[in-house]
């Protein structure tokens, strides 16, 4: 037998060599997770709480700014519907109304409404649009209370995905940058005002982001997260029909990741692991979509109060081969038939008809931070130049350009809400611009950070019509963009207390785009559109969005009146 020479050795050089190996290991870990070395080499006892510190107050200064809005805010256009659908679900109601859009997001909102409790009228059978006036000012109910606890939900999902955004980013460029991402979500103007309203866009493009960080996550451990993303993406499916197109992007992800985590199988294996990765994230997504349904009726009950439209082509087969209750399918022939809508646009100071490719971008470079949009910029450029940060970048980039793509190509010029989604993922990316470890970079980043950080604030609390500073800020919105960029009826409750507080008695004449009644916050007004122009005398209030858009007799009444006020640069008053 040899003589066993590792006997012979030094214990003192044995263990110090095994320590060794044991710091390195421990030191390229935390490099490949993307922790700064100065963090390694040198430990400070405040970061352990400074950081949680700096969490808690960047979330609770976004909180704060999304309860005052939504206390002070009264119903956009869209949310009467959603908050109206959850409560006919308490009610055992079933799928009867807003088809076009799967339950889980109302069933979120229903939580809210719950607190509420409203009293509903289940003998109603009135057409949609008429469900949500109904249950807030026919009801018995108090529209401000209904609707503050129907947005709460929300606004806690908001605040979580923030921690999704700052937990992506941490893991792939330190601490710093996972600081630096959130704080960038937390005061961005679009996340802060959907956030805080009864809607689907941010819970549907949250879902979809924390389906991607697991799916990133699934790299190392895809028994368990695998599973879990599809999860999270069967909760995007189930919320917006809008996340389809980056179902096919996340399967291939998911293939993607299980491959990376089976290196070193055969590759044989390896594809037959990456495909069983597919397979499972598509199952538990379909399970979730099936399961928003059964909790709203068990018996998949369904009796569209309109008539679902016939698709033919190409759509008509796509939507046949969904896996999804029949009420999906005919909730995706509604959403195909708003398509094919002549929808009317505004952009730019011009009115048309139809759709144009490019309106997303121009919004997005209004509607964005200027410093937000320099840092996603780069973030993007990061993400594709950094090589150890090269493999993250199908899963930010891919799916964000992908829905951004199918968004462009939709026939709604409404708004910047239907690419909610960049400033989630593209926020992750502009973290990581801080892995360039240079000074500059640290600088440059802390400075654009802190613009965008001003900038927010200074729209505090208007931030429906949020514009940057090169295109004159929120006052200057609606000469460029309209609808939910701008005017979504979210202002009636602050025109009311502006009318009571400066014009009382006056006649007022009013043309309102939005869902509220005017009545019942107080505002005694006639449309001055049922009478001719010689006869609107007194004060003529019209929401922006109508402005934007005016022509015949309302164009006219506006060109002979003088502009006196504006309430929450969305609606402007005249003198006659």
């Amino acid at each position: 037998m040899p003589p066993d020479r590792s006997r012979r050795r030094p214990a003192g050089l044995t263990a110090g060599r095994m320590m060794a190996s044991e710091q390195q290991t421990v030191l390229d870990t935390v490099l490949e997770s993307g922790t700064r070395d100065d963090e390694v080499r040198q430990p400070r006892p405040v970061r352990r709480w400074l950081v949680p510190l700096l969490v808690v107050v960047l979330l609770a200064q976004m909180a704060a700014a999304m309860v005052t809005t939504a206390v002070q805010q009264t119903p956009t256009i869209d949310e009467p519907v959603y908050v109206a659908t959850a409560a006919e679900y308490l009610h055992g109601q079933g799928i009867r109304y807003n088809p076009e859009h799967p339950p889980l997001g109302k069933l979120l909102i229903a939580v809210g409404v719950a607190v509420a409790d409203p009293h509903v009228d289940t003998a109603f059978d009135g057409p949609q649009i008429d469900l949500g006036p109904h249950l807030l000012y026919e009801s018995g109910n108090d529209p401000w209370r209904l609707m503050f606890w129907g947005r709460l939900p929300v606004i806690v999902l908001t605040l979580l995905f923030g921690l999704v955004v700052f937990a992506f980013a941490r893991e792939l460029a330190g601490r710093a940058a996972g600081l630096a991402a959130l704080a960038l979500y937390s005061f961005s103007p679009d996340v802060v005002a959907h956030g805080s309203l009864a809607t689907l866009d941010v819970p549907m493009a949250g879902f979809l982001l924390t389906s991607v960080w697991l799916l990133w996550r699934a790299r190392v451990r895809p028994r368990r997260y695998v599973p879990l993303a599809g999860l999270a993406l069967g909760a995007a499916l189930a919320t917006k029909m809008s996340a389809l197109p980056a179902v096919p992007v996340l399967l291939g992800l998911a293939a993607l990741s299980v491959w990376t985590a089976s290196r070193g199988a055969e590759k044989r294996r390896r594809l037959l692991h990456a495909l069983a990765g597919a397979a499972v994230l598509t199952l538990a997504a379909v399970a979730v979509v099936w399961a928003s349904y059964l909790v709203v009726d068990p018996r998949l009950r369904w009796t569209s109060q309109d008539q679902v439209p016939v698709v033919h082509g190409l759509r008509g087969i796509l939507v046949g081969l969904l896996p999804f209750p029949q009420a999906y399918a005919d909730g995706m022939r509604i959403q195909f038939h708003f398509e094919n809508y002549p929808w009317e646009g505004f952009l730019f100071g011009r009115v048309y008809t139809g759709h144009l490719w490019y309106y997303l971008p121009a919004a997005l470079l209004v509607k964005t931070p200027l410093g937000l949009l320099a840092l996603w910029a780069a973030g993007a450029v990061v993400l594709v130049a950094v090589r150890r940060l090269r493999p993250v970048a199908p899963y930010l980039l891919v799916p964000a350009a992908v829905l951004l793509a199918s968004a462009m190509t939709g026939s709604r010029d409404f708004g910047t809400r239907y690419a909610l989604f960049l400033p989630l993922f593209l926020t992750v990316a502009a973290g990581c611009v801080l892995a360039v470890r240079r000074r500059w970079a640290t600088i440059a980043t802390g400075a654009l950070v802190l613009f965008v950080a001003v900038s927010s604030v200074r729209a505090f609390p208007y931030y429906l019509p949020y514009s940057n500073e090169a295109f004159g800020g929120p006052a200057r919105t609606h000469l460029r963009l309209h609808d939910s960029n701008v005017d979504w009826g979210q202002d009636l409750g602050r025109l009311a207390d502006r009318l009571r507080e400066r014009y009382p008695g006056e006649r007022i004449w009013l043309v309102y785009k939005g869902s509220g009644v005017p009545s019942s916050y107080g505002i005694e007004a006639s449309d001055p559109r049922e009478v001719p122009v010689g006869e609107v005398r007194g004060l003529l209030v019209v929401s922006d969005s109508s402005v934007a858009k005016a022509r015949g007799r309302l164009a006219e009444l506006i060109d002979s009146s003088r502009p006196v006020d504006e309430v929450g640069h969305s609606i402007t008053i005249y003198r006659r």
